[in-house]
């Protein structure tokens, strides 16, 4: 089983808006942080190129990046019922990998700070990218806040479970194609049995 990170596993938003009024105060470039917060999925760059030049981002990623750890992570919560979405695949004799475009570094610190008992960690990756971590650890299900997990689970022959936590409500991705939509994961233990055995109720 695979999971998204970024509000799927792990409540970033305060995390994330104190690197970015970090990245502010340091530059004297003004950023709308609560815009940021409110698109969380794609890459790095592709947020900060809202805010700075295009050759001043790869500098500002790498600011971003160098000071994450010691601001973002501590401020990092779990999203409600990551743990026991995790444990319950485990319990069920499963596997999990977190793949996420989140950095390896701070996606293994993120993992690492939550408690999350997770197999793997792959970073670096985004939507139908991600297919390529989850076909590598043989994952049939990946579960994500964003449409661009449910290319990711596309890319990758899995199954698709939608976590409405993110920038999309359920009706946007139950209209994306999504396989199975839940509010939050804590539905997401009873759900695996419409993962183990296709066909049987969703929770759509």
């Amino acid at each position: 089983m695979g999971f998204d990170l970024d509000l799927t596993l792990a409540d970033t938003r305060d995390a994330i808006a104190a690197v970015y009024d970090r990245l502010s105060v340091e530059t004297g470039v003004f950023i709308d942080i609560a815009a940021v917060v409110s698109r969380l999925g794609p890459p790095l760059e592709l947020e900060l190129a809202h805010w700075f030049p295009p050759e001043h981002v790869p500098e500002m990623a790498a600011r971003y990046r160098a000071v994450y750890e010691e601001i973002a992570v501590p401020r990092t919560a779990p999203m409600p019922g990551a743990g026991a979405a995790v444990d319950a695949v485990r319990a069920r004799g499963g596997r999990v990998i977190v793949v996420t475009a989140k950095n390896q570094h701070d996606a293994e610190a993120t993992v690492t700070f939550l408690g999350l008992n997770v197999d793997e960690v792959a970073g670096g990756f985004y939507a139908a990218g991600k297919g390529e971590a989850l076909r590598r650890f043989g994952a049939t299900a990946y579960a994500g806040d964003h449409v661009a997990d449910i290319d990711a689970a596309r890319a990758a022959g899995a199954r698709s479970v939608a976590i409405a936590t993110g920038p999309y409500d359920s009706e946007a991705l139950r209209a994306y194609g999504a396989d199975i939509v839940l509010p939050d994961l804590r539905g997401f233990p009873d759900t695996l049995n419409e993962l183990i055995s296709p066909g049987s109720p969703s929770r759509q």
